[in-house]
């Protein structure tokens, strides 16, 4: 609001309130997870030079944690996962950042994960390790693909050029480089309860065709899992005497 914009610390207060609302609304609608970004007060230094200042990133961490747990807490008392995207450009953009954070805040039971592999093939990170690695505190997961394609000008970082011309861009599911197939089956190993929602930012497709493309490939990937496991579907005897016989050795 215009009231708020030149005064830091109205509009950070105005900012907390509205999460809060936000914590309200998600329990009036009956959802379980709320996607959120954490903010940037340390992302500025993520690459300095000369190196970092360990107390100026401790310092940020701090702050961040300090800003969110009240908010951590409103969304708990709606009974709603409040869940991170973990994003560059943000301080929460891998697993490290959020482990550090998840421990300032005391492992809070609300704090949890928007799982977004795009950012994660374009991190070079192994984004199916993360699922074993994190997969507790998934609850929310975009299905949005990516690539990224080795060049003699720019890397990672894109050299500020269109998304069109960058090595790593990002792509309607299926047209990139993410292995959805490994990734639904961890979810699925794993019991993931949230949604596979479609995020569609592709520097080349049609939107339609890519929202009408997008959800077939969703409903195609998801896995129904079984209900018996794979061992029991041919049972062998657990009688001692048989297990013996089977093996070519006498009775006790």
């Amino acid at each position: 609001p215009e009231a708020v914009r030149h005064d830091p610390v109205a509009r950070q207060q105005w900012a907390v309130s509205t999460l809060k609302l936000a914590a309200r609304a998600s329990q009036n609608l009956n959802l379980t997870a709320h996607a959120t970004f954490s903010g940037s007060l340390a992302w500025p230094f993520f690459y300095p030079w000369p190196p970092h200042n360990p107390l100026l990133v401790e310092e940020a961490f701090n702050e961040l944690a300090s800003r969110w747990l009240p908010i951590l807490n409103s969304f708990d008392e709606a009974g709603v996962d409040l869940c991170f995207e973990l994003h560059p450009g943000e301080d929460l953009h891998d697993g490290v950042t959020f482990g550090r954070f998840l421990e300032l805040t005391g492992h809070h039971p609300r704090c949890h994960i928007l799982y977004d592999p795009s950012h994660m093939l374009l991190q070079h990170m192994d984004y199916l390790g993360f699922i074993d690695r994190w997969h507790s505190r998934i609850r929310a997961f975009h299905v949005k693909d990516a690539e990224f394609r080795p060049s003699a000008d720019s890397g990672v970082y894109g050299g500020y050029q269109p998304w069109i011309d960058r090595p790593g861009r990002f792509r309607s599911p299926g047209d990139g480089q993410i292995d959805f197939k490994g990734i639904f089956s961890k979810l699925a190993r794993y019991d993931y309860p949230g949604w596979a929602t479609l995020e569609w930012e592709c520097c080349l497709k049609n939107g339609e065709t890519g929202a009408r493309e997008g959800a077939k490939f969703i409903a195609e990937h998801i896995i129904h899992v079984s209900e018996q496991n794979f061992e029991n579907y041919a049972p062998g005897s657990h009688e001692r005497g048989a297990v013996r016989a089977m093996l070519g050795l006498r009775p006790e």
